[in-house]
């Protein structure tokens, strides 16, 4: 699908949009992806004369795009520029085999990892990385890196497991009914790993908006403050800006 709707000989252009944020490219985050992307590219090359001029760079941040952005073809349903009503179609009917070969995830997270993100698992309270951990900095997706959480919304409930006022972005999470044990919950999810992160409630700080995101550490990866810039989260150093807290 992605062949289908770019003009991968075009280096900053896509349809009448020109910019370096209409560059076409593959990022990968394991090293064996690579081989595999570069050989899908030299497959594609055949089918052109121009040198195809699609970037491939590990994966170093990333970001959700602006609300607007999102679900965007359901907000627009006529379509965007250059992608034609066909490439519509074939999309509706695109099947997602991705969660059909998990054997990468299971190289990657531990054991427990494994179970409280593709599971849907818990861990033990008290027993866990984060609880406790009240530094600065960010808590990203084990399972693909996307910023989820921010310790200057993280605070001692009690309860064992991190717990968290609000997200960074509401967009980066998906909540959902949860009705597995006799009282109903609501579930909370990433948007773009579908890792099972934990659970909402509405037993939160009322000066911080009410509500308590119960975490399992397991689900996450802390990023320090001081480490955010190397590791390719630097767009979210504002978050520690003092004027806008």
């Amino acid at each position: 699908m992605y062949y289908d709707v770019i003009d991968p000989t075009s280096i900053n252009k896509q349809g009448p949009d020109i910019g370096s944020q209409y560059r076409t490219g593959i990022y990968y985050i394991e090293e064996t992806d690579k081989n595999i992307i570069l050989n899908s590219i030299n497959n594609l090359q055949k089918k052109y004369q121009n040198k195809i001029v699609i970037e491939v760079l590990p994966l170093i941040n990333f970001y959700p795009a602006e609300e607007y952005h999102q679900d965007y073809l359901k907000k627009n349903p006529r379509g965007y520029c250059h992608i034609g009503q066909d490439k519509f179609d074939k999309a509706k009917k695109a099947k997602d085999n991705s969660k059909k070969n998990n054997s990468n995830l299971r190289e990657r997270l531990t054991e427990l990892q494994y179970y409280v993100t593709q599971e849907n698992g818990t861990e033990r309270p008290f027993a866990n990385e984060y609880y406790n951990n009240f530094k600065e900095g960010i808590y990203v997706d084990i399972v693909t890196g996307e910023p989820l959480f921010s310790s200057n919304d993280k605070f001692d409930s009690g309860c064992g497991w991190p717990s968290f006022s609000k997200p960074i972005q509401k967009s980066s999470i998906i909540e959902k009914d949860d009705n597995s044990l006799a009282v109903k919950r609501i579930e909370v999810r990433s948007k773009n790993g579908n890792t099972h992160l934990g659970h909402v409630f509405n037993d939160g700080p009322k000066n911080l908006g009410g509500l308590r995101y119960c975490i399992n550490s397991a689900s996450l990866k802390f990023i320090p403050k001081e480490d955010m810039e190397n590791r390719g989260y630097k767009d979210y150093l504002y978050i520690f800006d003092e004027n806008i807290k």
